[in-house]
């Protein structure tokens, strides 16, 4: 199953985006496909390819892990839809 993740930065530094969204596979040990990466000036930023190039594959938290501030009081998530996520 296909996940949409919406998440919210908080005070993100200079740089760095404030929203980040994620296609979540659920079923591939919650790996993402994609990442939409929106800062706070309105660019946007896709990444079709989340792991090219790292050393460590990092599953993404649940919304859930997310909200209760396992990664920080900085962060909070929803879910959203395929087609907004699409939309971007």
């Amino acid at each position: 199953m296909i996940e949409y993740i919406k998440l919210f930065w908080e005070g993100a530094p200079a740089g760095d985006p404030s929203v980040i969204l994620y296609e979540v596979d659920t079923e591939k040990e919650r790996l993402a496909h994609r990442s939409i990466d929106i800062f706070a000036d309105g660019y946007t930023r896709n990444i079709p390819n989340l792991y090219d190039g790292t050393i460590e594959i990092t599953p993404i938290p649940t919304v859930e892990e997310l909200n209760a501030h396992a990664w920080g009081e900085e962060f909070h998530a929803c879910l959203m839809e395929k087609a907004e996520f699409e939309t971007i």
